[in-house]
């Protein structure tokens, strides 16, 4: 039973180009080396580490920079102990109408204070500013060191200028050693977002985010299987470029610095326009789509990558859109607006402010089916 399964999920003739398969990639001849998915189980115990990582470097690194940055961890307000509207907050954190109406009932307090003791309950929930900027500046960390890394091994690799080469004699082609790496650390951070996901305070945009990291990880695994290693390395390079910049611009923002935020945004677009919709259609998504067919020729899982790259390059658009909004407002009114999936809910009855000291406002849902400009909340986009 468990054979057929796997034999059904690793068909060669959806995962390979016709008459190649797994046991000719088993062999390959003597001082080169072929991937082989068995190696990617390594990722697994490696984003236990990239988990444990994060955790040291927010507590020994992050953390002292924002005091040095004068960045409170911040005492949320409490809401008053009600044991009725806790069980409540507990089955739904935004109840409707016809709850509101029975709570009202219940506890002879008007529709009014109940909506407020909700709000106040959620904010509670949220994680502060402090906790905020520690997470970016881990995920700037990790996205400038991948991408240093990523751009050192492409700059040298005769297939990044001609990209032709990514189909040459494929698909046996060599795996090298900084592929390898490229590869498992990329696949391991996004794991350990998957575990880091669950134990973190939830946000609004939790299942948007899981499927994210789900199709993340399922389009490195994919392209690993199938030795699409130079296209894939080539995918994931020019994503992390922006994402440099959009870390540093939340860094700047949990700050206070207003203005550094502003020019980091305006450069974040800059940067997503050049890399998602220049070179990555151009360039990447062009030599996938167009030159493997002239080389190699379609074949089952050609599809659905190339249909899956093309999604995402839909997405780029939508992305860039709500990107250039909020950037035009940097420019032309001096301040970047606020994501609208904040962590943090306003209402005119409570004083509670957005990490900028600013009264909130309503812009931008990004990164990555979930990702944009989101400053605010979390933001990835692979």
């Amino acid at each position: 039973m468990t054979s057929s399964i796997s034999d059904w999920i690793w068909s060669e003739r959806f995962w390979l180009p016709e008459n190649v398969t797994w046991a000719d990639l088993e062999h390959p001849p003597p001082g080169v080396e072929y991937p082989r998915i068995r190696h990617l189980l390594y990722a697994l115990p490696l984003a236990v580490i990239v988990f444990l990582l994060r955790l040291l470097f927010e507590r020994l690194v992050a953390k002292p920079c924002a005091h040095i940055l004068q960045i409170q961890a911040g005492v949320p307000r409490q809401a008053q102990p009600n044991a009725v509207l806790e069980k409540a907050y507990q089955s739904k954190t935004s109840p409707d109408t016809r709850q509101l109406e029975g709570l009202c009932k219940q506890l002879d307090w008007d529709e009014r204070k109940i909506q407020r003791w909700f709000r106040v309950r959620r904010n509670q929930d949220k994680p502060g500013v402090q906790k905020k900027f520690c997470e970016s500046m881990w995920r700037l960390t990790f996205y400038l060191g991948i991408f240093i890394y990523g751009v050192r091994h492409l700059w040298v690799s005769p297939w990044t200028w001609d990209t032709r080469l990514c189909w040459d004699n494929y698909p046996f082609q060599h795996q090298s050693p900084e592929q390898f790496i490229h590869y498992a650390a990329e696949l391991s951070f996004y794991w350990s977002l998957m575990f880091s996901q669950f134990i973190d305070v939830k946000r609004k945009d939790f299942v948007i985010m899981l499927v994210h990291h789900l199709a993340t990880i399922f389009l490195i695994t994919a392209s690993y299987a199938n030795n699409m290693l130079r296209a894939g390395s080539l995918v994931m390079c020019v994503h992390d470029a922006s994402d440099v910049f959009l870390e540093a611009a939340k860094m700047a923002n949990y700050a206070k610095y207003q203005r550094l935020c502003d020019g980091l945004f305006v450069v974040f677009s800059v940067s997503f326009f050049i890399t998602r919709l220049v070179i990555y259609p151009f360039w990447v998504v062009y030599t996938v789509l167009v030159e493997s067919w002239e080389i190699v020729g379609p074949y089952q899982s050609w599809w659905l990558l190339n249909g899956m790259l093309l999604v995402l390059q839909t997405l780029h658009i939508i992305w860039f859109y709500l990107i250039a909004r909020i950037a035009i407002k940097a420019v032309f009114k001096g301040k970047v607006a606020k994501d609208s999936r904040s962590d943090i809910e306003s209402s005119s009855d409570e004083e509670i402010y957005s990490s900028s000291g600013k009264d909130p406002g309503q812009a931008l849902k990004p990164k990555d089916v979930g990702h944009t400009g989101s400053l605010n909340g979390e933001a990835h986009d692979h």
